[in-house]
């Protein structure tokens, strides 16, 4: 993900919407522009995970979403 991120707000909203939607995630990098997170679970449950992020907490903006295959 790439925008105006907060991640001392949302590494724990996301940690929380992954949990809630039984998705196995590690967060591989943060800063204020970009979180990279490895996901792992059923398409449909990443799909929700990816609208979710895009909406995110109210002190975020998310500009951009990339999706790649984790090898």
């Amino acid at each position: 993900m790439a925008g105006a991120l907060s991640p001392a707000s949302f590494i724990p909203w996301i940690d929380g919407h992954a949990a809630r939607l039984g998705l196995s995630h590690s967060v591989a990098r943060a800063s204020q522009e970009r979180i990279e997170i490895d996901l792992s679970g059923p398409e449909e449950l990443l799909d929700m995970m990816e609208v979710g992020c895009s909406l995110g907490p109210a002190d975020v903006w998310v500009e951009s979403i990339e999706r790649h295959p984790l090898p």
